[in-house]
């Protein structure tokens, strides 16, 4: 199956996503990574652009596709079974919500929605019981999007904030492939000491 996989920056969760990927691959999925232009622009604490970008490109043994007409080939010319946005910021589901399409991930998923096949969205956003709450709820009703089950990450410092469980990415996906939303969506995240 081609998996069409677009990393977005949530810079804290991209060690995940390297285990996301790994797993994907170790499954047989044939993976093709898009970036949003901040994962290539930017080094954090969390490490540097261009390792993260290696790691990725030699676990899927694809070249990262960083920029819109790269992305394009998502439409007709290369579609994909299935996209997956992992992370999913705040910034993408508000551009993906109102139908903007500026950055190489937002394209990719319209590409994919364009030729009526699934996208699964896990979600890591600060602000997801905040003004991203609705753009959540926006594409949730659209019959293509299916979100991985998400929950607080930490309700005591993060009130706002929600978290995809990255352990449920392939059951996810699996019926996704279905048309199958996977539940339940809300999921508790984990428990905060008091």
């Amino acid at each position: 199956m081609k998996v069409g996989l677009g990393i977005t920056s949530s810079f804290c969760t991209l060690k995940q996503v390297i285990n996301n990927i790994k797993q994907l691959t170790e499954k047989g999925y044939d993976v093709y990574p898009v970036v949003s232009e901040n994962i290539v622009k930017y080094d954090t604490r969390f490490g540097k652009s261009k390792d993260f970008i290696q790691a990725v490109e030699y676990l899927t043994g694809r070249k990262v596709i960083k920029d819109i007409v790269g992305a394009e080939t998502f439409g007709p010319s290369n579609p994909m079974d299935i996209m997956v946005v992992l992370p999913a910021t705040g910034d993408f589901l508000g551009k993906m919500a109102n139908g903007i399409t500026d950055n190489p991930v937002n394209l990719a998923v319209k590409a994919t929605l364009r030729n009526q096949k699934p996208v699964v969205i896990a979600l890591s956003t600060n602000d997801g019981l905040g003004l991203s709450g609705e753009n959540i709820m926006k594409l949730y009703n659209n019959k293509l999007v299916y979100f991985v089950p998400f929950g607080q990450d930490n309700y005591k410092t993060k009130p706002n904030s929600l978290i995809a469980h990255y352990d449920l990415l392939i059951p996810t996906m699996e019926k996704a492939i279905e048309n199958i939303q996977i539940q339940p969506v809300l999921k508790e995240y984990q428990k905060v000491k008091k």
